[in-house]
């Protein structure tokens, strides 16, 4: 079996670091209702931000190497990564991760800009530990959402029917995610042969990247009815794995709504959405708080109306 990955790493007692990475923006082209996203730098410049984030989950990708450090090929079996994004990246910044071990199953990560600015917290169990999200989503839904325009018609219970997904090696994965495994595969910050068929892995199969997990499950898209034009990010993301996630391997999705609030900038809604083998085993859950601007949508009130 081969080594999952060439990544340098820290120690320092119960603490493992990385190196300092420059990931790159795979969603300049991302398409969604009809629009660019937040990835198009024009559309960026528009909401005021310094540039086109790169998307978030690429960033889980730094924590793989460190995780596969802490607790080997189980990582991939029963891992999870809960992050809430604190600051968006732009192509060409450098990010550093790393994490300290508060248990048997789990730990804090951190993702670090070279400034030294936050780029996202998160926490990294294994099996039924508490996560992050854990605590953000039970403060959200203790809370009254307010006034809202944006997701107002969004209904917190819906859920959707079942539809089949998978993620081929070189299929690209629609206009959400206009690139397949294997453009990410010659882009990403820790490559690994664990991610490419016909490459050795513990399981005998190519398993999905961590960062990958969420575009799986959210490929074929939610059709909420949020009204628009508006424009969308990533607040709050959680990926866990109950078992290996493979490639080219089919799979049932489903999806519900299980919370919506707003801030002072975004209104925003929570989905959590499970992934399930052909023998109806669940092998993951992702969990996902999406903002979407105010200040994107043309009809949005002014303060006080």
């Amino acid at each position: 079996m081969s080594a999952a990955f060439d990544t340098p790493i820290t120690r320092d007692g119960e603490s493992v670091t990385g190196p300092f990475r420059s990931p790159r923006q795979m969603l300049a082209d991302q398409e969604y209702d009809g629009h660019t996203s937040v990835h198009d730098e024009a559309t960026a410049d528009k909401l005021g931000l310094k540039g086109a984030p790169i998307e978030g989950p690429t960033h889980f990708s730094q924590f793989d190497p460190l995780a596969v450090a802490l607790w080997g090929q189980e990582w991939f079996e029963r891992g999870c990564l809960s992050a809430h994004f604190e600051n968006m990246v732009i192509e060409g910044e450098q990010v550093q991760a790393s994490v300290t071990r508060t248990g048997a199953n789990a730990a804090r990560g951190k993702a670090l800009k070279a400034t030294g600015e936050s780029v996202l917290t998160a926490s990294l169990t294994l099996g039924d530990e508490p996560t992050e999200l854990d605590q953000r989503l039970a403060a959200m839904q203790a809370k009254q959402p307010g006034r809202l325009y944006i997701v107002d018609r969004l209904e917190v219970g819906w859920t959707s029917p079942s539809e089949q997904v998978s993620m081929g090696f070189e299929e690209s994965n629609g206009n959400l995610y206009p690139f397949s495994l294997a453009d990410k595969c010659r882009l990403i910050t820790e490559p690994s042969p664990w991610y490419v068929p016909g490459e050795q892995s513990p399981w005998g199969r190519a398993v999905v990247p961590t960062e990958m997990l969420s575009v799986l499950t959210e490929k074929l898209g939610l059709h909420l009815p949020v009204r628009g034009p508006s424009v969308g990010l990533f607040i709050d993301l959680e990926v866990k794995r109950h078992a290996p996630v493979f490639v080219g391997e089919q799979y049932s999705v489903t999806h519900e709504l299980v919370c919506v609030g707003q801030s002072r900038r975004v209104e925003s809604y929570w989905t959590r959405s499970e992934l399930r083998d052909g023998a109806g085993a669940l092998v993951a859950t992702v969990l996902l708080h999406q903002g979407v601007f105010k200040a994107s949508f043309a009809d949005y009130p002014g303060e006080g109306e």
